[in-house]
């Protein structure tokens, strides 16, 4: 596929096929792709942590399921839990900016954009989801890093994806010359 198909692929899968597992080959291939995602002084100011399958999804599945919430996971086999770390930005950088960790915000989000769109490439589904027991997360894993978000990754259960209904290019594009 081009861009373009693999952009237009991409969705918030919310239906999981529960019997297939994501191939160890696909969970490095997608991160293989995320290292080479653009950040701010080349800092990468992320790490993620992959849960495919056993009882870590299950613990992970707790984690982001608050009050009901994201049933959709149920099913889903893998997780990446994505952390923020510390920007190492270039001191003159630093100097310039006063609050340059704001820039590991952005970073992260291109690293998962790249996460999504490869594993959306081959022929995963992905959600990003935000609602996370961060406490439980920490507990369960050991991690001590801030927790941004968690990536559900699986095989879609649906035949095909559904339909993107977006803003046209004129509401969320101008051309200033």
């Amino acid at each position: 596929m081009n861009f373009n198909e693999i952009a237009q692929n991409r969705y918030s899968c919310r239906s999981y096929d529960a019997e297939r597992q994501v191939e160890d080959e696909k969970i490095r291939a997608i991160f293989e792709s995320t290292v080479l995602s653009p950040s701010a002084c080349n800092s990468q100011p992320w790490k993620y942590y992959i849960i495919n399958g056993g009882e870590n999804a299950k613990k992970i599945r707790d984690c982001i399921q608050p009050n009901g919430a994201n049933k959709f996971v149920q099913n889903c086999p893998a997780f990446a839990v994505v952390t923020e770390k510390e920007a190492t930005l270039k001191s003159f950088v630093i100097e310039k900016v006063k609050n340059s960790q704001k820039w590991a915000e952005n970073d992260i989000g291109l690293s998962v954009a790249h996460y999504c769109l490869q594993a959306a490439d081959l022929g995963l589904g992905t959600c990003i989801i935000g609602m996370v027991e961060e406490e439980k997360v920490r507990e369960y894993f050991g991690i001590e890093d801030k927790i941004r978000l968690v990536i559900a990754t699986g095989y879609s259960a649906d035949e095909a994806p559904r339909n993107k209904v977006r803003k046209s290019m004129d509401d969320v594009c101008v051309v200033v010359e």
